[in-house]
């Protein structure tokens, strides 16, 4: 008779346990749909407001007729030219980090000598001083190379900081590829670098994705060293919607179209290699 009770007793602490996780399964969503709507909703509202007309910018109502006039605005003007040197100063600063940075991670993660450490903590350095630190050399330096206001100098810029970002992230995943694999390479004749090409480079393809988005942003977002180092011919585009910023008023349409425009190539990219980039941020943090 206890067995019976107990079997029958069964289906009803199933039905409490789904509906418990249920529950919980519930509430971890509408936490996320929350969180998620707090964290996009600046980027929302500016989108709206793009497609906003002038004179309606900062109305609250969710009622209007949508209208492009702020993007053929920007189109009709000069804003295209600073978006394009964006895109130009960001992939090439990507390119040659990628370029130097990889293969300089993956000495420092295979060849072990006494100062390794040191050189990894000196490339570290580069990315803990303040941008303002730098820019007096650098606006010199440029001035006199003949570099100042230029698509490469910018480049170059950027490419200083980029590289300590992409030495520190591929080492991780150098790392996590055994020496064993290599090893087998060199016992079959192929030579060391070819190793690398062959054998080391494609087992870090999700690592090269991740490193290679973090460079993009940093450089496509950049303001600072823009603005010091660039006049008119190598003008990027945060620094182009400053020029919105006028005395006689602010032109909040054409800033919210442009900032828009800035804001979807970086969504764009993100959303491609998202999943390589979660694995590249997270790599490392558990240890096998």
């Amino acid at each position: 008779m206890t067995i019976q009770q107990s079997e029958v007793g069964r289906p009803q602490v199933r039905t409490a346990v789904r509906r418990k996780t249920w529950r919980l399964k519930g509430k971890r969503t509408l936490l996320a749909l929350l969180l998620m709507g707090i964290i996009l909703a600046p980027f929302l509202w500016m989108v709206i407001m793009s497609l906003r007309p002038a004179l309606d910018a900062f109305e609250l109502t969710l009622l209007f007729t949508p209208t492009l006039d702020a993007y053929r605005a920007l189109i009709a003007g000069n804003f295209l030219e600073p978006f394009g040197n964006s895109l130009m100063v960001s992939l090439l600063s990507t390119f040659f980090s990628l370029l130097l940075g990889v293969p300089a991670a993956w000495v420092l993660t295979r060849w072990r000598f006494r100062a390794r450490r040191y050189v990894a903590l000196w490339i570290l350095v580069t990315r803990m001083a303040p941008p303002i630190a730098f820019t007096i050399p650098f606006f010199l330096a440029w001035r006199w190379l003949g570099l100042q206001d230029t698509i490469i100098g910018l480049a170059i810029v950027y490419l200083t900081f980029n590289l300590a970002i992409v030495i520190w992230l591929m080492q991780t995943f150098f790392s996590a590829v055994p020496v064993a694999l290599e090893e087998a390479a060199w016992m079959d004749g192929c030579p060391l670098w070819r190793s690398f090409w062959l054998v080391s480079l494609p087992l870090v393809k999700p690592g090269l994705a991740a490193t290679a988005i973090l460079c993009f942003i940093f450089s496509w977002n950049d303001f600072f060293y823009a603005l010091i180092l660039t006049r008119t011919n190598a003008v990027t585009a945060p620094v182009a919607i400053v020029n919105f910023l006028q005395y006689e008023g602010w032109e909040w349409s054409k800033i919210a179209a442009s900032g828009t425009l800035v804001m979807l190539p970086v969504v764009a990219f993100t959303l491609l290699v998202r999943r390589y980039l979660v694995h590249g941020l997270t790599a490392g943090g558990v240890k096998d």
